[in-house]
């Protein structure tokens, strides 16, 4: 087995999250310390007059722009690019984003509300940058995905781009099911995330195309990652776009990565919403508190229910919501 290269991570200084795409808008709300509101993006970005032609669209999906800064230098990633080209591109162009400063993007998972806006991002990196940008995967993530109906008819899902459709964008695919350091080992991506408490059962109803045609169940979705970056006096922050493998077990896999650095906190979308994953929100709020966060940042797929709970056991300014346009400071 080869060695996980945790061990291998750089401590940055300094890391931003600004959220490109989410299911959420709020640029109204006041915000704590480290966190700044939508209004804030589009003004550093050039907004002179508001409208609606000037704010972010919320979509349902999830795209992060993560900058992690060390010593003078900031380096750009993308981790998934929401569900399709024309969210992520328009979001992208308000808030100003650097395309041609990122120097990798990487897939969480192979859903199209993840998925779908990622040709037009390699396309709009691509052409900014004058090269190839390299683009993480693992072969998993290609599969045909649908999800069961309450009368039992599979409702496909729509493909995520192949990778002949993605390098023709301006990608150089790089397919591994391992981890690996990203970005001259500023960002950790995650190896298969194992499946240890006996609440997360993935994703129910979840269904694969199989190998002689058909479909077979898929709750597990074992082609998920997560990243990681480890910050200097702070810890590990990690990044689980989707969770279907259960957040605590995100947790509990970089807190086995990472042993001896603390985790600091976790952003993305926990999916702890619909009738087959909300009974879990307890026994998650109750484990995810253990891990001792100081912050965390639910979003997407995660559900006012669940939201309603942590915000009930969280201690003041751990808990804080994603939106669009919003940026995070750890």
């Amino acid at each position: 087995m080869a060695a996980n290269p945790a061990g291998n991570l750089l401590e940055v200084d300094a890391l931003e999250a600004l959220v490109l795409v989410d299911n959420v808008t709020d640029a109204l709300s006041t915000v704590p310390a480290g966190v700044a509101n939508e209004t804030a993006a589009l003004l550093a970005a050039g907004l002179t007059e508001m409208s609606g032609e000037a704010k972010c669209c919320a979509h349902h999906g999830l795209s992060l722009l993560l900058a992690a800064r060390a010593g003078d230098a900031t380096r750009f990633m993308m981790f998934d690019a929401g569900p399709e080209a024309y969210t992520l591109g328009r979001n992208a162009a308000l808030l100003g984003v650097p395309f041609e400063r990122i120097e990798a993007v990487a897939l969480s998972h192979g859903h199209w509300d993840h998925g779908g806006g990622l040709v037009e991002a390699v396309r709009r990196i691509a052409a900014a940058r004058g090269a190839p940008v390299p683009f993480h995967v693992n072969e998993g993530m290609f599969a045909r995905r649908g999800n069961t109906q309450p009368g039992g008819k599979v409702l496909p899902y729509r493909d995520i781009p192949s990778a002949a459709e993605l390098e023709a964008a301006g990608a150089v695919v790089e397919s591994s099911p391992g981890a690996r350091l990203l970005v001259d080992g500023h960002f950790y991506l995650s190896g298969e995330i194992p499946r240890v408490t006996a609440y997360e059962k993935g994703y129910p109803g979840h269904m694969r195309r199989a190998a002689a045609g058909g479909w077979e169940d898929d709750p597990w979705l074992l082609d998920e990652r997560y990243l990681a970056v480890k910050v200097k006096g702070k810890g590990v922050v990690v990044f689980s776009m989707c969770s279907h493998a259960g957040v605590v077990n995100v947790l509990k896999d970089a807190g086995r990565a990472f042993s001896g650095t603390p985790l600091h906190a976790v952003m993305g979308g926990f999916h702890l919403s619909g009738p087959t994953v909300e009974p879990a929100i307890a026994e998650t709020v109750l484990d995810l508190l253990k891990f001792g966060l100081k912050r965390i940042v639910p979003a997407h797929c995660t559900g006012f229910r669940a939201f309603t709970a942590l915000a009930q056991a969280c201690e003041p300014g751990v808990l804080f919501p994603s939106a669009v346009g919003r940026r995070f400071s750890f």
